[in-house]
């Protein structure tokens, strides 16, 4: 993971570390699910998004990073193309984010009940998959610590001088 540009063009700043609370964006699935009862289905896309804007904006924060400037959202969809994560969902909700943007600012509606059960279906993956890289990165740097604490080098005992 390399985020010099991103920083370069100050579209991300270094800020402290913190631990993951996904428990919000799976608040807003929930919310999501229920919505779709209302026929409001732009609103449910908006909700589900949240989701995903929120768990992006934990991974970044637990890695250290923060999105700023006027494009924020566009900007940690940037940074999450750099992590590693699904590149086919991180882009699927970069487009996600420009419906959400004509829905809000310009009142265009345009999703689907199906699309909406879609968006959930890959808001709920996405989450999911954050889980998963935080906990995979938890466990590789434990295992680092581990190795470092043994004197072990890059999978080798350091040998005595």
């Amino acid at each position: 993971m390399n985020f010099e540009r991103l920083l370069s063009e100050q579209k991300i700043e270094i800020v402290e570390k913190t631990e993951v609370e996904l428990r919000l964006a799976w608040k807003d699935i929930e919310f999501a699910k229920k919505g779709l009862e209302t026929d409001n289905y732009d609103r449910v896309m908006a909700v589900a998004y949240e989701a995903v804007l929120r768990a992006g904006n934990d991974l970044m924060n637990f890695l250290g990073y923060r999105a700023i400037g006027k494009e924020h959202h566009k900007n940690l969809f940037e940074f999450l193309k750099e992590t590693g994560l699904n590149q086919n969902l991180v882009s699927y909700f970069d487009k996600i984010r420009q419906k959400r943007n004509n829905f809000l600012y310009r009142d265009i509606e345009c999703i689907s009940k199906e699309e909406a059960e879609i968006i959930i279906k890959k808001a709920e993956e996405f989450v999911q998959e954050i889980r998963t890289f935080v906990h995979k990165n938890r466990t590789d740097g434990n295992k680092d610590k581990a190795k470092k604490k043994k004197g072990e080098i890059n999978g080798e005992k350091a040998k005595d001088e």
